[in-house]
């Protein structure tokens, strides 16, 4: 991979790692079941790691109440391994190839028990954002190094990318502040 600095590739990466945190808390739901409630979970499948939505249908059949109906009669055991290991708090029944997952009353444990996997999504988002400021940082480096821009021009533009990581980060902070305050309503 070559190192070349581009600004708006680096907006277009930090805006991904938004995106993709947007996607993660959407998924922690605190009323109604959903099937994007099992969005995040990846079961390990035919030697990879995979979304469940690949191995199986996921379907809402009552309001507190998801079903999951897998494809593949081997794949039974790892799905369920997957949705307990997923920190969602949830406990399949199986019944055959079929899975009725009850979705628990948001307890007050519950609840702080969301803001913290809520928390965790965060962290992994701001972690990205910080690889896209480092991949930047260094991009300017070598740039500044190999005589393609000044140094003026790489200090300018170091602050631009260090304000771009900034707004990101209070973006991600932001969007977990509302998401809490959601999940901790009564």
């Amino acid at each position: 991979m070559s190192l070349k600095f581009d600004l708006k590739e680096l907006k277009r990466r930090m805006e991904g790692a938004v995106t993709a945190f947007k996607s993660d808390i959407a998924s922690l739901r605190t009323g109604r079941a959903s099937a994007n409630i099992l969005d995040p979970v990846q079961v390990e499948a035919y030697g990879s790691r995979m979304p469940l939505n690949q191995v199986a249908n996921i379907t809402v059949p009552e309001p507190r109440m998801l079903g999951v109906s897998i494809w593949d009669k081997s794949m039974v055991k790892a799905v369920e391994v997957a949705i307990r290991e997923s920190n969602l708090g949830l406990n399949p029944i199986i019944e055959g190839q079929n899975m009725r997952i009850p979705l628990p009353e948001l307890n007050e444990e519950r609840r702080k028990s969301l803001v913290k996997v809520a928390h965790d999504y965060a962290e992994k988002a701001k972690v990205a954002a910080r690889h896209v400021r480092r991949d930047g940082m260094d991009a300017l480096k070598k740039a500044e190094k190999d005589g393609d821009m000044s140094q003026d021009d790489s200090r300018s533009n170091s602050e631009k990318v260090q304000k771009m990581t900034d707004d990101t980060i209070s973006e991600i902070d932001r969007l977990l502040q509302d998401k809490e305050k959601e999940i901790m309503q009564v």
